[in-house]
């Protein structure tokens, strides 16, 4: 493998969340593309939905770099491995540029040997902005700015004010704005925006703002400066070794069931899985000859009424936890697999019954940050170790019964990773890049568990 990205490659980073870097991404996406490029797509952080927008746009799908839970050796295999098969590598990032310390999207242009381009929210601004864009170019010196993107510029005069300011006290070149438009806006709820399959912006909203881009950004300069300092190749991480023999795992997909790491599937199909989807709210059976039921994330709650009408799914999915053959469920997952969940409004709904809690969700945020999960019980995903994830939801639950196996102990010293018979669940999305061995040992599970 070489050590260097010679194509162009940059992070797109902004002063802050709801700068506008999301829409931003989309519109450089979709306008590199009308000019025949391919476009490799990663998203800083833990997000599982930009990935999909950006999945949406360019057909690629879009990798998570995130070094606080996948490890910089998997970041930078990651990102050499798929950047290496496009013609330009966007990397969007999460918060603001310097937000997240570790795991910012600064910290990962430095890791990779990234230039920035750096979106700023004009609205509400004027010759302000340039104390904004000097804080930003000199807060690090080892962060290197190729360039500015304004939003939000509401008018010829605002933009002739912002651009003089810019370049009157700053050293970053200003490349390009997009004017305010609410057409370019994308519908979000209470996890963020909507997703990719959701189709949130339509084509022709995708054509006016590619042909914006295209417009008032300079997508030539973009492509010359974005220079890839050749971050130096680690060491790959351990990948797991295939199994002789397949073992099927049914995957939830659907509209419920939406938040896996592409990652995490593709070392579960390097272990030997077959990764067969199913429906819990269309399908009225699991599908034959599973070994395993794998219930990532996503949004139970928006869907709680559908899930809980399909008696018969919940049935199948609660006889075969009760059996003892082996699920995996994590987050909204692990809701289904509880005796039901109560929504916003009050109303009360069934789900699986597997473990013997009841859901509520909250107005507000009930947990949310990276976690560490020491393996303290024999469980799916090994003997012992570590694993490492993320935390982001608006439920919670009612305190779990002493008899139910606690399968981690988290940094902050809770018990998470709740087990009974051979179902695993809990709040965490895990990870696997740094920990291919887990994926190794929940096929070696299942694998053990259809003989």
């Amino acid at each position: 493998m070489s050590s260097e990205i010679s194509r162009p490659a940059f992070v797109l980073a902004a002063t802050s969340s709801g700068a506008g870097k999301t829409t931003i991404t989309l519109g450089l996406i979709a306008a590199l593309r009308r000019q025949g490029m391919t476009v490799q797509p990663f998203k800083c952080g833990p997000d599982f939905i930009d990935p999909t927008l950006h999945r949406m746009v360019c057909g690629r799908v879009s990798r998570n770099l995130d070094l606080r839970m996948c490890g910089e050796p998997w970041v930078r295999d990651c990102f050499l491995r798929h950047g290496a098969r496009a013609d330009i590598a966007v990397v969007e990032g999460v918060m603001g540029l310097f937000d997240g310390g570790a795991a910012s999207p600064a910290a990962l242009a430095k890791t990779l040997g990234l230039p920035v381009l750096l979106v700023v929210d004009a609205k509400a601004c004027a010759e302000s902005i340039a104390a904004v864009v000097k804080g930003f170019e000199t807060l690090d010196p080892a962060v290197t700015l190729l360039g500015v993107i304004l939003n939000r510029v509401g008018s010829a005069r605002h933009l002739e004010l912002l651009t003089g300011a810019i370049r009157s006290h700053c050293r970053t070149p200003l490349l390009g704005h997009l004017p305010r438009n609410p057409d370019f806006a994308i519908a979000d709820r209470h996890l963020g925006l909507l997703m990719g399959e959701e189709s949130p912006l339509s084509p022709a909203q995708l054509d006016t703002l590619a042909a914006a881009v295209s417009e008032h950004i300079d997508l030539a300069a973009i492509k010359k400066l974005a220079v890839a300092q050749g971050p130096t190749a680690a060491a790959p991480p351990p990948q797991a070794k295939p199994r002789g023999a397949t073992v099927r795992i049914g995957i939830a997909r659907d509209q419920a069931f939406s938040f896996y790491y592409q990652d995490n599937l593709d070392l579960l199909a390097a272990c030997g899985a077959e990764l067969v989807p199913f429906s819990p709210m269309h399908d009225h059976s699991l599908p034959p000859g599973l070994h395993g039921l794998y219930l990532g994330g996503g949004y139970p709650e928006l869907h709680a009424k559908c899930l809980s009408e399909n008696t018969a799914m919940r049935t199948a999915v609660r006889a075969w936890s009760e059996a003892g053959r082996p699920i995996y469920a994590e987050c909204g997952g692990f809701l289904y697999l509880c005796q039901g969940l109560r929504d916003q409004s009050g109303a009360f709904w069934e789900f699986a019954q597997v473990f013997p809690v009841r859901a509520s969700m909250r107005q507000r945020l009930a947990s949310l940050g990276y976690r560490e999960a020491k393996i303290i019980a024999p469980c799916l995903l090994g003997d012992n170790g570590m694993l490492f994830g993320h935390e982001f939801h608006y439920s919670e639950i009612e305190a779990m019964p002493d008899h139910i196996t606690r399968a981690f102990r988290l940094q902050d010293n809770r018990s998470e990773g709740y087990q009974i018979n051979n179902t695993l669940g809990g709040y965490l999305h895990l990870h696997f890049g740094q920990t291919p061995g887990a994926a190794q040992a929940l096929i070696s599970f299942c694998h053990q568990a259809q003989q």
